[in-house]
């Protein structure tokens, strides 16, 4: 019986011998490759820090030396958000190739996975062909108002990037539009000119002076001091409808005086009307009733 127990009590030590000494042979085997591989991965970790600040400082240079060359403010964007999707990834290539990937490796699965990253990047290669095609044919420029005429979106060009342009409206909402979108569509540009035509219609009574409408529209329209004097302007009669006539009335303004002087002149018109007894006819209709 004592045997037994000495002999267990031996066998015990011997398997608790050979745990411990395959615990620090393992440890001792596996913990250079741990430190190598943690001294890699902040190696990488530094580096990508590095790369971004580089990138950052490069694109900033970039954005710089545009400027000073008087570059569209669209192309200033849409090149620098190439560069910087460009710099990345040559900063992803340098920290895989670190870990033992080499670019010939990557650029293979790529390759091979080409057909499968097209179908689903299909949109956004959709939208970069579109930014480019924006920028080429320069239908529109940052600072333009632009109407897509799709989905009626409209306001003002902040910003053309690689797959978006921003757009700002009136009342300070900002809409995102795909190029793909945009360059596929009717745009309507309404700015691009530096000057735009103010057409007015009113409807008056047949029995209403059209000397005086026309005197009066004269005065208000034509002599507005937004109005350019230089183009050609007139006062007419536009059509004579079912209860009314309607008479008009053709300027010339600068686009950035549009609105607030068309808000005017409307006013002032209704004010001038009211004082001098002309009223604004409406659509009647006159019913007779035969007993």
């Amino acid at each position: 019986m004592r045997f037994l127990m000495t002999t267990n009590t031996e066998m015990s030590d011997i398997v608790e011998n050979v745990e411990k000494n395959f615990l620090e042979n393992y440890v001792d085997g596996a913990l250079p490759g741990v430190l190598d591989f943690a001294i890699d991965v902040i190696l990488a970790f530094v580096v990508f820090l590095i790369g971004t600040r580089i990138v950052k400082w490069v694109v900033k240079l970039l954005t710089k030396s545009m400027q000073r060359a008087n570059a569209e403010q669209g192309v200033i964007t849409f090149v620098g958000s190439v560069c910087r999707y460009t710099l990345y990834f040559i900063l992803i290539l340098m920290i895989l190739s670190h870990f033992g990937v080499t670019a010939s490796s990557v650029i293979a699965v790529l390759g091979s996975a080409g057909l499968t990253l097209g179908l689903a990047l299909q949109g956004n290669l959709s939208n970069f062909a579109g930014g480019v095609l924006i920028l080429l044919l320069k239908p529109f420029v940052v600072g333009d108002y632009i109407i897509e005429n799709t989905d009626k979106q409209e306001g003002t060009v902040t910003e053309i990037t690689i797959f978006y342009t921003k757009l700002l409206t009136i009342d300070n909402k900002a809409i995102m539009i795909p190029n793909g979108t945009l360059s596929n569509s009717s745009i309507v540009n309404v700015t691009a000119m530096d000057k735009r035509r103010l057409d007015l219609r009113f409807n008056v009574a047949y029995d209403s002076d059209i000397a005086k409408v026309k005197e009066i529209l004269t005065h208000v329209v034509l002599e507005d001091a937004a109005v350019m004097k230089e183009e050609d302007k007139n006062v007419f009669v536009s059509d004579l409808m079912d209860g009314y006539m309607v008479i008009g009335a053709r300027c010339w303004l600068k686009k950035e005086d549009y609105w607030v002087a068309r808000w005017r002149i409307m006013e002032n018109v209704k004010v001038t009307f009211d004082k001098e007894g002309v009223s604004i006819a409406f659509p009647q209709l006159e019913v007779n009733v035969k007993q």
